[in-house]
């Protein structure tokens, strides 16, 4: 069964629930909109890699809104936004920790043979498509940073 496939049958059993699955069927009816206008986008049917560059997408925009609620003191919004997050979390995979990401950017540096923060871009170009949708880009983006600047 393909992500889409798993979303529809979510969905119906979100449907069923009622009260109980209320803010489910909301986050997975938020994120088939947001497939479907990336589906319109680009003219096409997506597949399930584009679908996890979507559901992160999604998680990324509730972690910045997270910030900006905890910033406005709106805790109830941000937690409103947690349990979203965790929900839409259950479509993508296990998220790698840090000592992992550490691990496979230095590995990949390595095999670029980069020399500095002027590698940035090709450090990420070849990382992030291995870490795709397992992981923050900002945290790469730092954690690749750290490491040029040590070599």
């Amino acid at each position: 069964m393909n992500l889409q496939d798993r979303l529809v049958e979510d969905m119906k059993a979100a449907m069923k629930a009622r009260e109980d699955g209320r803010l489910r069927l909301s986050v997975i009816r938020l994120v088939r909109a947001s497939i479907k206008n990336a589906e319109v986008d680009k003219g096409r049917a997506l597949g399930d890699a584009e679908v996890l560059d979507v559901i992160a997408r999604e998680v990324k925009q509730r972690r910045e809104a997270i910030e900006e609620y905890n910033r406005c003191g709106r805790q109830d919004a941000a937690d409103q936004l947690m349990q979203e997050i965790s929900i839409l979390m259950e479509y993508l995979p296990e998220q790698m920790d840090e000592v992992e990401i550490r691990k496979l950017a230095a590995l990949v540096i390595s095999e670029l043979g980069a020399r500095g923060l002027g590698d940035l871009g090709r450090v990420m170009g070849a990382l992030m498509p291995k870490v795709r949708g397992r992981c923050d880009g900002k945290l790469v983006n730092r954690i690749v940073k750290e490491l040029l600047s040590e070599v």
